[in-house]
């Protein structure tokens, strides 16, 4: 389990999609308000992870029409959310909203980081059967990335208290914007 958990941390820690979406969101709604999403994050990543282990993300790499529109709609909902952060207003923040956990759970469906850290985390458990499997990368994804939601989401708040002045706020926020955009792009890589 070591190494698996190892693989598991690292690929979820390291900046994505989630990564940027929870700084920002701590960053721009404070922690409390953030948990849901974050909550969200937690529950879609242990689910992704665990039909990735049944099979589903086998399915994935022997349909390439399939794996072609989940980066399309991975692209543009990318590319929604990167416009939302580019577009919001520190002046106006208590009147948007963050993601509700229903939204993070959806998101992850189509994260193109989620299901390629699980596709490469089931060489880890080759040796279970697919429930095994399953249960095995569900578990693990969800209390690992427990931890670094919380670690991230933190950061944001964290921050938030750095990002006062609306000029920086601006700034900062279009910063996020502009990275998730450049994932957006590197999906179809």
């Amino acid at each position: 389990m070591g190494p698996l958990a190892g693989f598991v941390f690292l690929g979820l820690f390291s900046p994505g999609p989630n990564v940027i979406l929870l700084t920002a969101s701590g960053a721009r709604f404070g922690f409390r308000r953030t948990v849901p999403h974050l909550l969200g994050v937690a529950l879609g990543v242990g689910v992704t992870s665990f039909v990735t282990g049944l099979g589903v993300g086998s399915l994935l790499l022997a349909r390439p029409g399939l794996t072609l529109a989940l980066k399309i709609v991975a692209c543009l909902w990318i590319l929604w959310m990167a416009v939302q952060l580019w577009r919001s207003d520190p002046v106006r923040r208590e009147a948007e909203r963050p993601f509700t956990l229903t939204k993070a759970v959806l998101f992850q469906w189509v994260n193109p980081k989620v299901w390629a850290v699980a596709l490469a985390a089931t060489a880890f458990v080759a040796e279970l059967g697919p429930l095994g499997q399953a249960a095995t990368l569900g578990l693990t994804f969800s209390v690992i990335n427990l931890g670094v939601c919380l670690f991230w989401t933190s950061a944001g708040s964290l921050l938030s208290r750095l990002l006062s002045d609306p000029a920086k706020w601006r700034l900062f926020m279009r910063g996020m914007a502009v990275a998730l955009a450049a994932f957006a792009g590197l999906v179809f890589l």
